[in-house]
This record gives structure tokens, sequence and C-alpha cells, in this order.
């Protein structure tokens, strides 16, 4: 059931944008897992993002990093549906790749 379940073995069906938020420290979803399933999009030619977190684990805690996602996370929006954002300047931007 958990390997029916994983997205990990559906990656040919995800076509969409994706960007993967992750905590290094994460104890349930563990970061070789996020990164796996980065690996697996960019190879399929899917566009996508990771950023890890570091000291952060399964749901951030740090203002700053809480920050960081919500900014990245508008920043990934805005290249991918194509409009302008006002992401400030002192916020590190995910790279997206196969956009």
């Amino acid at each position: 059931m958990y390997k029916a379940r994983s997205p990990i073995n559906a990656i040919d069906r995800i076509t969409a944008p994706l960007l993967l938020l992750q905590g290094a420290d994460d104890r349930v979803v563990p970061p070789n897992q996020a990164q796996l399933m980065y690996d697996k999009l960019k190879a399929a030619g899917t566009a996508t993002a990771l950023v890890m977190f570091e000291g952060e684990g399964h749901g951030f805690r740090k203002a700053a990093n809480i920050r960081a996602a919500l900014d990245g996370e508008l920043f990934f929006y805005s290249r991918v549906w194509g409009f302008a954002a006002d992401v400030p300047d002192d916020v590190a931007l995910p790279t997206i790749v196969n956009l």
C-alpha cells in the first residue's frame, strides 16, 4: 500500500510544476526523499525547485524560514504563471529547473 501511494512511484504522472520545501532535520519525511523527488522530476523535465531549510523539522518553526518559504513560494508561482511578484531582495530565491 505504501509503495502504491508514494509520489516517488508516480513521477510520470506529475506534470505540474512542483516546489519542494524541506526541513533538513525532518524525521517524518527524510530530506533524502525530497532530494530524490527533485532529482527524478528534474530528469523527467518537470519544472521543479527544492529548498532545504537547515535546523527545521517537519513543519517550519523559525520565523525567518517561514518568511523565506512563503516568499519563495510566491516567487515560484510568479515564474510558473507569469505574473510580477514583489519579493524582498534579502530572500534567497529558489532555483527553478525545466521552466
